[in-house]
C-alpha cells in the first residue's frame, strides 16, 4: 500500500494570542463538525472554533515546559527557529512576541490545510500540516495521502531542515515512518540544524547534573521531559532516574528486525551518575502510547 486514508480538513492558521512552538499551530477548521465522526481520543474545539494542531510525526525542542514545576526550556537557539520557521511555512511574517505570546503578525489569519487520522489524550488533533493548494478532496473527505503530498508539508520540511527531532508516536503510516526516518539521518550526517550539537545518543551522553545544566544541553524532547519530571518530583541526581523511568508507562518499540517492544528505561544509559544517553537513534524509536 502506497497511501493511506486521512480526513482532509480546510481552515485558517491564527497566532496572535498564542504561544505557537516548532511542533503546535492553532487551527481554525472552516467546519467543526468534521471531527464528530472520529473514534477514539475527542479533538476539542474551544469556544472560538480553533483547534491546537500537534505536528504528527515532529518534536521540537521545548519552550514552555511546566508540566511538573516552574516553566523551563530548552536551548533558545533551536527551539525559536524551529518555531519561527513553522510559522514562515505557514504564511506568517513579521511576528512579534512578549515572552513566548505571539502579539502581532501579518497576516492576522493564513489559510492552510491539514491531514488527519485522529487527536491524542490532550485533546489536540495529529496531523500533517500545509497551505497552499490543498490536496484533491472536498474538505471532510477522507483523502488518500502518499509521500509526495507529505513531502509538502511543514512536519516534512522542519526534519528536512534539521530544526527538531523525530517523534513518532503508534498510528504513523510505515511509510512515512520510512520518509520521515530518512530526512532525519539526511540532515544529522550534513550537520543541518540542530544536530552538530545533540548530544541524545553521543558516547559521553548529555552531562546532566540538575535543572539548569538539563536546560543547556541538546538532547531528545521526550528525554527532556522525563528528566525535567523527574528532577522535579524525585531529586535533581541522576542516580534514581532509572528507577523514575521503570516506573513510566513508556512502552517503546525500537525499528530493527528483531525489535521487542520496551520501555524507554532499557534504552537509557547513565554514565558514572553525571551524563545520560539514549542507545538508539530517535529516529529508529517509536512510542506506543496514544
Amino acid at each position: 500500500m502506497d497511501s493511506v486514508k486521512m480526513l482532509l480538513v480546510h481552515g485558517q492558521y491564527r497566532i496572535i494570542g498564542t504561544e505557537p512552538d516548532g511542533d503546535t499551530i492553532r487551527f481554525i477548521p472552516t467546519n467543526p463538525l468534521v471531527f464528530k465522526d472520529f473514534q477514539g481520543p475527542p479533538i476539542e474545539v474551544d469556544k472560538k472554533g480553533e483547534i491546537k494542531v500537534r505536528l504528527q510525526g515532529v518534536d521540537a525542542l521545548e519552550t514552555h515546559y511546566d508540566s511538573t514545576g516552574p516553566r523551563v526550556r530548552q536551548p533558545a537557539e533551536f527551539g525559536d527557529k524551529a518555531a519561527q520557521e513553522l510559522l514562515t511555512f505557514l504564511g506568517f511574517g513579521n511576528v512579534r512576541r512578549s515572552g513566548q505570546r505571539v502579539v502581532s503578525a501579518e497576516p492576522a489569519q493564513t489559510p492552510g490545510w491539514i491531514l488527519t487520522t485522529g487527536g491524542d489524550p490532550f485533546q489536540r488533533c495529529v496531523a500533517f500540516v500545509g497551505t497552499g493548494i490543498p490536496p484533491e478532496g472536498d474538505d471532510g473527505a477522507l483523502v488518500d495521502v502518499d509521500v509526495d503530498r507529505l513531502r509538502t508539508t511543514a512536519n516534512h520540511f522542519l526534519l528536512r531542515t534539521g530544526l527538531v527531532y523525530p517523534g513518532f508516536y503508534k498510528g504513523l503510516f510505515e511509510k512515512f515512518q520510512w520518509e520521515l526516518s530518512a530526512v532525519t539521518r539526511q540532515a544529522r550526517e550534513s550537520n543541518l540544524g540542530l544536530w552538530p550539537l545533540d548530544a541524545t545518543t553521543a558516547p559521553g551522553g548529555a552531562v546532566v547534573t540538575g535543572m539548569a545544566s538539563l536546560t543547556e544541553v541538546v538532547i531528545l524532547p521526550k528525554l527532556f521531559r522525563r528528566l525535567v519530571d523527574h528532577f522535579n518530583l524525585v531529586e535533581q541526581s541522576l542516580t534514581t532516574f532509572p528507577a523514575y523511568l521503570a516506573g513510566k508507562a513508556d512502552a517503546v518499540k525500537i525499528l530493527s528486525p528483531d525489535s521487542k517492544q520496551l520501555s524507554l528505561l532499557p534504552v537509557v544509559q547513565i554514565i558514572d551518575g553525571l551524563a545520560v544517553r539514549m542507545t538508539v537513534q530517535p529516529e529508529d524509536t517509536i512510542f506506543l502510547e496514544n
